[in-house]
This record gives C-alpha cells, structure tokens and sequence, in this order.
C-alpha cells in the first residue's frame, strides 16, 4: 500500500513540476510579455528565442529538461520502479504541455522528454538533438523533430530497451501529436476542407499557416 501510495505522489508531484513554466516565466521576466498571446502562442523555448530574448533559451531549456529527468530520477531512487519512473516522467512532460499554472496552455514537451532520455536511455538526448539540428539547418524543424520523435520507440526496440522504455517513447509520440492538433485550444477554421488543412498543418508543421516567419513573429492574439 505504501508504494501505491507513493507512486501515485510522485506522479502527481511529477505534474505539478512539469507545469512550472519556466518560458512564461523569462518572457514576463525580461520583456513583460506572456507568450501565451505572442506568435504561435507556445510557452516554450521558442517563444523565448523570438519574443523575450535569445540567450534565455538556454536556462529555460536546461529548467524544463532538468524538472522530468529529477522526476524520473526520484522514482527509480525510490525503488518504485522503472514504469513509475517513467510515468512520473511523462506526467512532467503532460505538466510542461499542459500547465496547471496556466490554464493549460504550454509548450512542446521536447525538452522534458529530453530529460526523462537522459535518465533510462541516454542515446535518446544526442538523436533528439541531431534531428532538431538537422531540422534546423533545413528550416523544417518541425518535421525533422516530429520523425526523430516518431522514430524512439523503433530505435529503443532495436537497442534491445525494456519495454517501458519503448512504450513510454510511444507516449511522447502520442502526446506530441495531441499538443500539435491541439495547438493550445487555437480556434479551427469551420468544417470543411480548410479546416482538415489547417489540422494537417499543426501535425507537420507546427502550425496553422504556410509562411513559418509571420507566424512565430505574430503580435498580439488577445486574451
């Protein structure tokens, strides 16, 4: 009873941690904006980058790494197990993309589940950072980043990982998809073709319109 007990803590402590938004945090800190309303309205390093300031992505980055890999890391130092290490992990992740302190409006959850790799499966940090470079350098970053999301669960099964490893990778995929077609509750056009483009938009792109630079440099979108 105990370890339920403390499972299901850390789970929830897991989420409360997650949902600390450090991104909100540097944007109202260095410039007063709330990233919630600026360019694609994602809290997260992003939205730094453009809308705060530059060299803050690095903390930021580092903040939202470091509170899912403590999460995952207190649950195998516990003793509780690799599943609940790992699911104490992704409710980081679901915190980071879904803030309590928010209304649930956050990021992306790459960098969080960057830190749960970093504690079960290391190689997944380099290969992440490899094709959000690669994306980077063909300015199609949010593609490459969904394929090397997308290929973790085949690449922890063919390293032989245990499989709550392959299926906590399954997850992020999943939430990566959700948060995308979610897009932080961003209206959808009306039923019809232009809607199921826009949809097709975020779960490649990232976003709901073709030109990448108008939508991250928005300005205002009220609320």
């Amino acid at each position: 009873m105990l370890t339920v007990v403390m499972s299901i803590l850390l789970v929830i402590v897991g989420y409360l941690l997650g949902s600390i938004p450090s991104a909100y945090v540097a944007g109202k800190w260095l410039k007063g904006v709330d990233l919630r309303w600026r360019g694609s309205g994602t809290v997260s390093g992003t939205g730094v980058y453009y809308h705060a300031a530059r060299w803050a992505v690095v903390p930021v980055g580092l903040f939202d790494i470091a509170k899912a890999s403590l999460s995952t890391w207190v649950g195998l130092r516990l003793g509780l197990g690799l599943p609940i290490a790992l699911a104490a992990g992704l409710a980081a992740v679901i915190g980071h993309d879904w803030p309590l302190y928010l209304r649930f409006k956050g990021g992306r959850g790459i960098s969080p589940f960057i830190g749960v790799s970093l504690v079960v499966f290391p190689w997944g940090f380099p290969w992440l950072l490899a094709f959000l470079a690669i994306g980077r350098v063909l300015n199609y970053t949010a593609v490459v980043a969904l394929l090397g999301i997308g290929s973790l669960p085949l690449l922890t099964w063919w390293l032989g990982k245990p499989p709550a490893v392959t299926w906590a990778c399954v997850g992020m995929v999943l939430l990566t998809v959700i948060k995308r077609l979610e897009a932080n509750r961003l209206p959808l056009p009306p039923p019809g073709p232009e809607r199921r483009r826009v949809l097709l938009r975020r779960l490649l792109l990232d976003r709901d319109t073709r030109a990448r630079d108008a939508w991250v440099h928005r300005g205002f979108l009220g609320g």
